[in-house]
């Protein structure tokens, strides 16, 4: 499509020159300063690949709670997304979105003080993060409104021993994490991002994030020829010996330097390519000896954009579930930036993101571990300079994790009356055997917060013939005893390296969250249950 169609289609002056293909791979975000006076995003075009594919300049929308014109986030999710390739990216970036809005960064292993009105959070592992805002008007029960999501996403990841070769190749072993469609990672141009541990000059010894930007590894698939009956029978690769990124066709001795060949063989060094090695020493501008551990995803490159006809699709890897996470910690942040916000808030507003939900959050930083217990524990002990016997407070959480959406190819996948649409809104999620945490008194709650903001709300239930997923709502309902609704933006293509979800469904989602943090405990009180 010509510069000039495409401009006058959009409605928009025409773009910046495009940018080179050298420049292709540089942070999509490099001249973007978040902040919560963020200047007027600008729309960019990337000719090489024909997509938009970072900050739109979306028409201003009016706020469902004040009245007053907001800003669409959506330029901003896109960033996010293209910067947090990892759980631990996202978790890296929303610490310094959370540091620039004011908020105070704590430490779990310091005392805490705390006091009405201010703005905390932490991290653990720096791939979970609680992030917390105390009513300038809070008392003891008050209770907590908790919005939780998930930092992780099903991806491929490094073993231990990534080294091996087949057939003149240097392959990366790797591991499946989650369950993901491995089918879908097969040509796609791939790449290695995650932490290193790394020794410094004193003997100490630090973490620090890595992103190679470029492509760096591929999954060929077998040509047709060779699998005739792949279109007709399926394609179903051996996950073992079939699903290995390659990433050169050099021999390791052939591309050994005579400092390599020193390195023992039961070394952590030799573990890994020696090329692969290289290439992480560079990006992090260290020599390979400081380089004494790693953790690495392997992770798609193609940035996440906006789509379709009309550009009202998000398409983009890890939407499940860093769409949530970035609507809950924005709205978190939008909810408490001007004077006034917390001045009349009797709770504590948080956000937590937890890791390790795709394989069942059973660890240190995942939703299974008494995180957020012990943080509401504290948080109130602290504030009431005392200990407080359990159950002195009230809770209720938004479990918020991407919802099935229908998809127009298999309808016959989906209950009749239960079939969330694309651009319709945020999806109650129900399972009568708890797969997920909603109930009818929260699923209530949760549609008269949209009913006051005149906000739509879509519902699903799985079909009695087919398993249910679930989420961090169950985990968190039984280990903390919070109230809890599991709710979430409708997507396609789930667990795929590439998915599919409605721009106008990330605003919705955005408005909601701030709408449950506004007005929650007044909704709340005209509610009686168990009196």
């Amino acid at each position: 499509m010509a510069l000039s169609r495409l401009h006058l289609l959009l409605n928009k002056p025409p773009p910046r020159p495009c940018l080179p293909p050298s420049s292709f791979f540089s942070p999509l975000s490099s001249s973007f300063h978040v902040s919560s006076r963020r200047p007027r995003p600008t729309l960019r075009f990337s000719f090489a690949r024909r997509l938009l594919c970072s900050k739109s300049d979306p028409p201003i929308q009016s706020d469902p709670i004040r009245g007053e014109p907001a800003p669409s986030i959506v330029g901003d999710l896109l960033d996010y997304l293209n910067e947090s390739w990892t759980q631990f990216h996202a978790t890296a970036e929303a610490k310094r979105q959370l540091i620039e809005a004011g908020f105070h960064l704590l430490n779990e292993n310091d005392e805490w003080d705390l006091r009405p009105g201010g703005r905390y959070f932490f991290t653990r592992n720096m791939s979970c993060l609680v992030a917390f805002v105390v009513g300038e008007r809070y008392c003891i029960g008050s209770g907590f409104h908790v919005i939780a999501a998930h930092t992780d996403s099903p991806c491929l990841k490094l073993k231990p021993r990534s080294a091996s070769s087949k057939s003149g190749f240097l392959m990366v072993n790797v591991q499946t994490y989650g369950g993901g469609l491995w089918h879908t990672w097969f040509d796609r141009d791939l790449s290695v991002a995650g932490r290193v541990i790394l020794k410094d000059g004193s003997g100490s010894f630090s973490h620090k994030l890595v992103k190679v930007r470029r492509p760096l590894l591929r999954v060929p698939t077998l040509a047709i020829h060779l699998d005739r009956t792949v279109n007709t029978e399926g394609f179903k690769p051996n996950l073992e010996t079939q699903l290995v990124p390659l990433i050169a066709t050099k021999t390791e001795d052939a591309e050994m330097t005579s400092e390599d060949k020193k390195i023992a063989p039961s070394s952590s060094k030799s573990a890994h390519h020696s090329l692969l090695l290289q290439v992480l020493s560079e990006e992090l501008s260290c020599d390979v000896s400081d380089i004494m551990g790693m953790e690495l995803n392997v992770c798609d490159t193609q940035p996440s954009c906006l789509g379709g006809g009309n550009n009202e699709f998000i398409f983009s890897g890890r939407l499940d579930n860093l769409a949530s996470s970035y609507c809950a910690l924005r709205a978190l942040i939008d909810t408490c930036q001007l004077p006034g916000d917390l001045a009349n808030e009797h709770a504590i507003r948080m956000v937590a993101l937890f890791d390790n939900e795709e394989v069942g959050s059973n660890s240190l930083q995942g939703a299974g571990a008494p995180t957020m217990f012990q943080a509401m524990r504290r948080i109130v002990d602290c504030l009431a300079q005392e200990r407080l016997r359990e159950g002195s407070f009230e809770r209720a959480l938004l479990s918020a994790d991407m919802a099935h959406g229908l998809h127009p190819n298999f309808p016959d996948k989906y209950e009749e009356h239960h079939r969330p649409a694309l651009q319709k809104g945020v999806v109650i999620k129900h399972n009568a055997n708890q797969r997920y945490a909603t109930s009818s008194l929260t699923a209530f709650l949760f549609k008269e917060v949209a009913n006051v903001h005149n906000l739509p709300v879509q519902e699903f239930v799985v079909r009695n013939d087919m398993g249910c997923g679930s989420t961090i709502g169950p985990i968190l309902a039984s280990g903390v005893g919070i109230r809890t609704v599991d709710c979430g933006i409708p997507q396609l293509s789930m667990h795929s390296v590439r998915e599919i979800c409605g721009k106008d469904d990330i605003n919705i989602a955005y408005k909601h969250f701030m709408a449950f943090f506004r007005s929650f405990s007044d909704i709340d009180k005209k509610l009686s249950v168990d009196f």
